[in-house]
C-alpha cells in the first residue's frame, strides 16, 4: 500500500491525471467536431442528391422540349416544301385565269387578233391585280361555288370550247383576209 500511496502521491503521477484529462476533454472535443462533420456531410450529400434530381428532371424536361422543338421544325420544314411546291401550281392557276379572261375578251373582240390579243391580255392582267389587292371582287371563286361538277358543267364547257374554235377561225379567216389585200 505504500507503494500505491507514494505513485499517488508523486507529481508524476499528478502530471499524467492532468494529461489524460486533457487528453479525454481534446478526445471528446474531437468526437463531437467529428459527428458534427458527418452530421453535415449527410446533409451536404442530401442537398447534392436533390440536386441532382432536380438537375436530371430539368435535363428531361430540356430534352422533351427539344425533340418538341425538333418535331415542330420537321412540320414546318415539310409545310414550307409543300408550301413551295403548291406556289408553281398557284400561279399556274393564276395563269390560266388570265388566259381565260384573254380568250372571253378576245372573243368579243375578234377583228385584229394581235392587238386585240395583247390588249385582251393587259386587261385581264389588271383586273386580276386588282382582284389580287382587294378592290374587287374575284370571279374566280364565283365561278367555284355556282359551278358544279355536273352534265351541265360539261356541256359549258363544249359550248366555250366551240366557241373557242369558231372565233379561232374567224380570227384567221380575218388575218387570211387582211393578207390578201394588196
Amino acid at each position: 500500500m505504500e507503494f500505491l500511496k507514494s505513485v499517488f502521491t508523486h507529481p508524476a503521477f499528478y502530471g499524467f491525471v492532468g494529461g489524460l484529462i486533457v487528453g479525454v476533454v481534446f478526445y471528446i472535443m474531437a468526437q463531437m467536431s467529428h459527428f458534427r462533420t458527418k452530421k453535415e456531410l449527410r446533409r451536404f450529400q442530401k442537398h447534392y442528391s436533390d440536386k441532382l434530381e432536380i438537375e436530371g428532371e430539368h435535363l428531361a424536361a430540356m430534352k422533351k422540349d427539344l425533340a418538341k422543338l425538333r418535331e415542330e421544325n420537321e412540320n414546318l420544314r415539310v409545310k414550307i416544301k409543300g408550301g413551295q411546291m403548291q406556289d408553281p401550281g398557284q400561279n399556274m392557276e393564276r395563269e390560266l385565269e388570265l388566259y381565260a379572261r384573254t380568250e372571253k375578251a378576245m372573243v368579243l373582240n375578234a377583228p385584229g387578233f394581235a392587238q386585240a390579243w395583247e390588249s385582251a391580255k393587259d386587261a385581264a392582267h389588271a383586273e386580276l391585280l386588282e382582284e389580287e389587292r382587294g378592290n374587287s371582287l374575284p370571279r374566280r371563286i364565283f365561278r367555284k361555288f355556282f359551278a358544279g361538277n355536273g352534265p351541265a358543267v360539261e356541256h359549258d364547257k363544249m359550248i366555250a370550247m366551240k366557241e373557242v374554235e369558231e372565233s379561232t377561225e374567224t380570227a384567221e379567216t380575218a388575218a387570211a383576209a387582211e393578207s390578201d389585200r394588196p
